[in-house]
């Protein structure tokens, strides 16, 4: 066999064995624009796939696949936690979004979007705005998450946050035996748009908050709110986060921040966050029940964003979408008790009735096929 050949057949190979268990992987190249992006969409059982586009600059290109095949797989569990008849998908730009971004840009990403038919939602993440967006929807209508003033629904990290604050109430009553946020001491890392919401919060309920961010504007924001509030606000550096002397952590940055070294460092009752992915690796669970910690399923708490940019599909509509964020609260002490009566974690816990959902639903609902709507939706 001629050695060039064969290299080839080896590395598509090592490439289909790392999307295994996706159902399909897009690489999307537009010199022009200077995009280089990643679309994964990992199960569609439930319907098309829907997720967020995150803009990052990785390192390599295999660090992004790596990003956004654990995101994607993430979003069909959250899918099917939050009982919405949307699968899971996610995307990757890879670039600087403080230096490289473009209309261009995203209208080329709007393009290869467009060129999924339908299956694949998408709208912001990490490093992507509303704005960004707006010129996405010129070249396609598969985009949710956009500002009211073109239709959608607005800002995701409001109901995003509210999810995490029924998380942390929930978190407070399995624990404490009350919800009272205002006993407790939080350990907030990252302030972007959904961190800063929760600390924000916290402090007008009169709770101790630590908080860390790489952006010292971000600090400054924080400290002139509490300013305002007259209260303060602790600020240690991003190592010191995971030493603190808090109640629970609320990890808001990036993922794979639970890891060997940083369990071994954590003080806290209990790990309550919005970042995805926040265990490096699924047996971090199993470490972090040992030490006595209660983890609670990112894909369980920071549900909310999902479940407004799936209802805008619908038609926007706030009040109904903070209803549904309420259902995270009892979601999450059900995946607490079910966790401590079959004598396993709560990610293992989670993810039994994500995975009894999806079996359920395998041969009921083909989304190529489906006309169904929400009652809401159905004209008289």
């Amino acid at each position: 066999m001629n050695p060039q050949v064969e290299k080839s057949t080896h590395l598509n190979q090592d490439i289909f064995q790392k999307i295994a268990g996706h159902e399909q992987v897009v690489f999307c190249n537009d010199p022009s624009s200077g995009l280089q992006a990643i679309i994964a969409i990992h199960d569609t059982t439930l319907g098309p796939a829907l997720g967020g586009t995150r803009m990052y600059p990785y390192k390599s290109v295999e660090e992004a696949l790596e990003d956004v095949l654990r995101l994607s797989e993430g979003m069909t569990y959250k899918c099917a936690a939050a009982d919405i008849d949307f699968g899971g998908g996610k995307a990757v730009i890879i670039g600087d979004p403080k230096h490289d971004k473009s209309a261009g840009l995203f209208r080329a990403f709007g393009q290869y979007v467009d060129s999924l038919n339908g299956r694949f939602y998408t709208g912001t993440d990490m490093g992507t705005t509303m704005e960004d967006f707006v010129h996405a929807t010129k070249e396609t209508n598969f985009i949710n998450g956009i500002p009211v003033e073109y239709g959608g629904s607005g800002d995701s990290s409001v109901p995003t946050s509210q999810g995490v604050i029924y998380g942390l109430k929930a978190t407070n009553r399995f624990l404490f035996g009350d919800e009272d946020l205002s006993k407790r001491t939080y350990a907030i890392q990252g302030l972007g748009k959904v961190g800063y919401k929760l600390a924000n919060r916290l402090l007008e309920e009169g709770a101790n908050v630590i908080v860390t961010d790489i952006f010292e504007e971000a600090i400054t924001r924080i400290k002139e709110r509490a300013n305002e509030l007259g209260t303060t606000v602790t600020v240690v550096s991003s190592e010191e986060i995971y030493r603190t002397d808090a109640d629970i952590f609320i990890p808001c940055a990036m993922g794979g921040i639970i890891n060997d070294q940083t369990i071994e460092q954590l003080k806290v009752k209990a790990v309550v966050g919005s970042a995805n992915n926040q265990l490096k690796s699924n047996h971090h669970a199993k470490r972090l029940q040992d030490r006595g910690i209660l983890y609670a399923p990112d894909y369980i708490v920071n549900a909310g964003g999902l479940m407004q940019v799936a209802d805008e599909l619908y038609g926007p509509n706030e009040d109904r979408v903070l209803l549904q964020t309420k259902t995270i609260y009892q979601t999450l002490l059900e995946i607490y008790e079910q966790a401590n009566l079959k004598f396993i974690t709560t990610l293992e816990a989670a993810d039994e009735k994500c995975q009894k959902r999806l079996q359920e639903q395998r041969h009921r609902n083909n989304f190529y096929s489906r006309s169904r709507r929400p009652k809401w939706d159905i004209k008289e």
